[in-house]
């Protein structure tokens, strides 16, 4: 089995984000984010299999008043999302597909795993926002929410990783 090659450097790829985020806000007048096109591309599947649901449902009709959501700002960035996170594996020499186990896998595990995505994604929807859109962007612009939001996240980060440490062999 050949070496795999190491990812970017992270401090270079923090300033390449920053440079991407200020090119998004000067081209598109938008920022980053990514749970938006989860509720893009739900709302179009929902407009395609029941109209008439979509357009009596507040939550669907506000995706689908702009028109198309799958050409939505944020369906496209999430598209280009996954064509760079390839294009990266690529560069890296990562692009074999391939399982990675855990040391001691268990139902546990499993559920402490699937409950943790489970509430980041009710976060999103509760902050209606995601990290990236609320932490980068919202940052970026100098929201008062977004500064607070983000010292929230580094402190609870702080305090889950000990706990979580004990927890997890």
């Amino acid at each position: 089995m050949r070496p795999l090659r190491p990812y970017a450097e992270p401090h270079l790829t923090g300033v390449c984000l920053g440079l991407v985020l200020l090119a998004c806000f000067a081209l598109t007048g938008q920022g980053l984010g990514a749970s938006g096109a989860f509720a893009s591309v739900a709302s179009g599947v929902v407009g395609t299999v029941s109209p008439g649901t979509a357009a009596h449902s507040a939550y669907f009709h506000s995706y689908l008043q702009d028109g198309s959501p799958w050409t939505a700002w944020i369906v496209v960035e999430i598209i280009g999302v996954l064509v760079g996170a390839a294009a990266s594996a690529a560069l890296a020499g990562r692009m074999r597909l391939r399982s990675v186990h855990a040391a001691r896998p268990s139902a546990g595990k499993l559920s402490a795993c699937v409950a943790g995505g489970t509430l980041m994604g009710i976060g999103a929807a509760l902050a209606r926002g995601c990290t990236s859109g609320l932490a980068l962007s919202g940052g970026a612009m100098l929201s008062v929410g977004a500064w607070i939001f983000m010292a929230a996240l580094f402190l609870a980060g702080f305090v889950a990783a000990p706990l979580m440490r004990r927890l997890w062999p």
